[in-house]
């Protein structure tokens, strides 16, 4: 699922220039190429099928090559709490997990089930991370994860040549986003296609608004459910997604329209043979759908502006992303360590960023190891946003509310996208949902 859905280097002149970093070293590597993990062999488990499992497969074959440490990669789907603890139950616990949320790492580490990062790898994570990374895999002040992949969520992504027919630039402003869909949708096309059949992008929507209008603190304070869903802020957010949502010309298909299509057709009506609508806004693996599925270009035929700010707050940075994570139950926990080592440094990251779809939080690698200009600049801002990054908030969530299909905050946004008529109604609904999931 694309939610949940995220070389030594040459030179660092780019990154140096880019992000003011003064070296390329990636810290302490205790898996320094002595082949000293001969005959060892080490089960990493993720969500990642397809291509993305075969691009990571190219970084467990690069940590081979460096340890000589073997390697198994076993795919969970999405339900990876669920399917982490029967193997754990049954005796066949893996060596590593990449986690896709905060909250299923939370709910890890307080069952016991995690192994505290090394010193080694911690040592990495302040060198080489700006400190939101470092707090988001940590529990109780001990590190247990280290994000290897993100994801950027704060990006719409558009045709060029359906802004260009409707003489449209690329807005700053939430409202000017409005207005300019207007007008794109006066020249023939819909202006957005949303995925409202898959619950967790409307999730996205609302907590960019909410970042950008009600700010970082609230943004904490509801991810962590220190405020309740009914606080004037959230009821502000729903009523500005529903300016949205109510409009039935800037969306593909209008309201019904957007129920039935998912996240990959919600692409394919943008940048597919046939477009019905001129943005789409998702995280930069949309870049990895109109690139693979539809042959598009990515910076001629599909590129990316910034979530736009809101009500003159500053634009919004969300992120997602996979921690790595070593289980106490592993059969190979002190090879599983010097995996996570690996995985600190710019040269693992660099392994998959030539590959393609992947953006890396570590500010040491270099931007020239991105294959492309367009995702050089969506890593670039990524890193640049600094602690300024806010993860996903329904990935903070315990699963019933924040990531389950058919109930808690997916639904409830799906029942708003359908009659966006009662924001209050809406947030009393969600704060329902939420304390139900966080007191269980």
């Amino acid at each position: 699922m694309m939610r949940r859905r995220t070389n030594l280097l040459a030179s660092c002149t780019a990154l140096a220039l880019a992000l003011g970093a003064t070296a390329c070293g990636g810290g302490p590597v205790s898996a320094s190429g002595d082949k000293s993990l001969d005959g060892q062999t080490i089960t990493v488990a993720g969500v990642w099928s397809g291509s993305e499992q075969k691009n990571f497969q190219k970084v467990l074959d690069a940590f081979t090559e460096k340890t000589g440490a073997k390697t198994q990669f076993v795919s969970t789907g999405d339900n990876v709490s669920t399917v982490i603890g029967s193997k754990i139950e049954g005796g066949k616990a893996p060596d590593v997990v990449m986690v896709p949320q905060v909250g299923v790492l939370q709910q890890f580490a307080k069952q016991g089930w995690l192994a505290p990062l090394s010193k080694t790898a911690g040592a990495a994570v302040d060198a080489n991370y700006s400190s939101v990374w470092k707090d988001y895999g940590s529990v109780d002040g001990t590190l247990y994860g280290l994000y290897f992949k993100a994801a950027h969520k704060s990006t719409v992504w558009y045709s060029p040549d359906a802004l260009d027919q409707a003489g449209v630039e690329p807005p700053t402003t939430y409202d000017a986003l409005l207005k300019a869909g207007h007008t794109v949708a006066d020249s023939g096309l819909a202006a957005f296609s949303v995925a409202g059949q898959d619950g967790w992008t409307l999730t996205d929507w609302f907590e960019n608004i909410y970042l950008s209008q009600a700010g970082p603190e609230k943004y904490d304070a509801l991810a962590t459910h220190r405020i309740k869903w009914t606080d004037p802020t959230v009821v502000e957010a729903l009523t500005t997604l529903g300016k949205l949502f109510k409009d039935k010309q800037l969306m593909a298909g209008g309201q019904k329209g957007a129920l039935n299509t998912d996240f990959p057709g919600s692409v394919e009506k943008v940048f597919g043979p046939k477009p019905e609508a001129g943005m789409v806004y998702e995280g930069d693996f949309v870049a990895g759908v109109a690139k693979d599925q539809f042959g598009r270009k990515i910076g001629e035929d599909a590129n990316f502006f910034p979530f736009p700010a809101v009500d003159g707050g500053k634009a919004p940075v969300v992120s997602g992303g996979d921690a790595a994570v070593v289980l106490k139950d592993g059969r190979n926990q002190k090879a599983a360590m010097r995996f996570l080592e690996y995985l600190t440094t710019p040269e693992a990251s660099a392994v998959w960023a030539r590959a393609g779809g992947f953006l890396s939080p570590n500010k040491k690698l270099d931007l020239a190891s991105y294959g492309d200009d367009v995702t050089r600049e969506t890593a670039k801002s990524l890193v640049a946003a600094g602690d300024s990054v806010r993860f996903d908030m329904s990935d903070q969530a315990p699963a019933a509310f924040g990531g389950t299909k058919g109930a808690g905050e997916w639904k409830i946004l799906q029942d708003f996208l359908r009659d966006p008529s009662d924001p209050k109604g809406t947030a009393a609904e969600l704060e329902s949902a939420a304390a139900k999931a966080y007191k269980g």
